[in-house]
C-alpha cells in the first residue's frame, strides 16, 4: 500500500450564510458538494457520487505532488454547489472533514485546519 501525506489543507470558503433552514429534524440537507483530493480524477473534475444523486464530487487537488505541504484552498460554495446542482441550496448547514481511502486501497495520513467562512470579496486571513 502506498502512503500519502497530506499535512494540512487550509480552506476560505466564500459565499455562505444564503437563505434559512433548520439544521436537523425534518430539514435534512438537500445536497452535498464533497471536495476532494483525488489519485486519479484531473482538478476541476465534477462527478456524481456513487450513492447519491444529491452528493456532487469536485476534485481540488490530484495526485501526489503536493502532498506532504500545507496546502490552502479558497472555494466559492454558492457558485460550486449552482455548478454542481443548477441552483442554489436554502441554507449551508454544516461542514464535515473526514480523510479515506476506502475506493483506492491506500493508507493516508490528512491534517486540516484555518476554516473559515467569508463573504465572495471578504479577506480570507488566518492568525
Amino acid at each position: 500500500m502506498a502512503a500519502r501525506r497530506i499535512h494540512r489543507q487550509a480552506v476560505c470558503l466564500a459565499g455562505a450564510g444564503w437563505g434559512t433552514r433548520g439544521l436537523w429534524g425534518a430539514s435534512v440537507p438537500d445536497a452535498a458538494i464533497n471536495y476532494v483530493w483525488d489519485n486519479k480524477y484531473p482538478v476541476g473534475t465534477l462527478k456524481a457520487n456513487a450513492y447519491t444523486d444529491r452528493a456532487q464530487i469536485l476534485v481540488l487537488e490530484s495526485g501526489a505532488a503536493r502532498a506532504g505541504r500545507w496546502v490552502s484552498e479558497r472555494r466559492d460554495v454558492a457558485e460550486d454547489f449552482r455548478r454542481a446542482f443548477g441552483d442554489l441550496p436554502a441554507r449551508l448547514t454544516g461542514l464535515a472533514i473526514a480523510s479515506d481511502t476506502d475506493n483506492t486501497g491506500e493508507s493516508a495520513r490528512a491534517g486540516f485546519a484555518d476554516f473559515h467562512f467569508v463573504s465572495r470579496d471578504g479577506s480570507c486571513t488566518f492568525p
